[in-house]
């Protein structure tokens, strides 16, 4: 089973908003195989608790767009790692240091990645007119 073409449109779509507000090391798993609750897992960090708060919002308005509202919404009052679970997929913007810490690339290095966009995966400091 792979994951289904919703789940990558909303993959795709997130891993947009999430570039556009700068995140790192954006990358998303197919688990569809792994488990039975969700097909893709997207996972990026952010270098402050105020940008991780930032590619959020922009996730879910760029979702919204698609007609996706999340059914849960864990760690926003943190700041640190917030999930936001779509059905189809589930996002996880972590602070950069937490991102290291749980290792989720780790867990799920068996699942197939889901190519991205190329402008996606751009590392902020390849990213032309972006200044830090």
């Amino acid at each position: 089973m792979t994951a289904t073409d919703r789940a990558t449109q909303l993959t795709i779509a997130a891993a947009e908003a999430a570039a556009d507000k700068l995140a790192d090391d954006i990358v998303a798993f197919d688990v569809s195989d792994q488990l039975a609750i969700t097909d893709v897992f997207l996972v990026c960090s952010a270098s402050n608790d105020r940008q991780v708060r930032s590619i959020v919002d922009a996730v879910e308005e760029r979702l919204r767009d698609l007609e996706a509202k999340p059914v849960r919404r864990e760690g926003e009052r943190e700041g640190r790692w917030v999930l936001l679970d779509y059905v189809d997929i589930v996002v996880h913007v972590q602070h950069a240091e937490d991102r290291v810490f749980y290792a989720l690339e780790r867990l799920w290095k068996d699942c197939p990645v889901i190519e991205l966009p190329e402008d996606v995966n751009v590392g902020r400091a390849g990213r032309s007119g972006d200044e830090e």
